[in-house]
């Protein structure tokens, strides 16, 4: 298992995708976000169907991170509830996962993974 993870959150517009994601890079909180336009979400809300086109964000950051990136995610978002879930990167090539931890921000010692 890694300390690494990938967020999913979904926006109503790729507009405002594009600058959840810029912003996650600028802060160094994601090292990269995947952007995939066009998905249809069907969902329950105020206890109806809902049925909506949203783009889907895949931001790959550090589990220590998440709840930095969740608040940022939060409050940038216009949904009322954003999607904000983490699912965790159990392994990947050691030339990638470097390559994904040089792009975030340094982790400090206490948060540091020992996996």
């Amino acid at each position: 298992m890694t300390d690494k993870i990938i967020v999913l959150t979904t926006c109503g517009s790729k507009k405002e995708a594009k600058q959840i994601a810029r912003h996650l890079l600028e802060t160094r909180l994601a090292a990269c976000v995947t952007i995939q336009p066009e998905g249809r979400s069907v969902y329950r809300w105020a206890d109806k169907i809902e049925d909506a086109k949203e783009t889907l964000l895949l931001i790959k950051t550090r589990r220590d991170l998440f709840d930095q990136v969740r608040v940022e995610i939060e409050k940038s978002h216009n949904y009322d509830v954003p999607e904000v879930v983490a699912v965790p990167i159990v392994a990947g090539s050691e030339a990638y996962l470097g390559w994904l931890e040089n792009g975030l921000q340094p982790s400090t010692p206490a948060m540091a993974s020992s996996d």
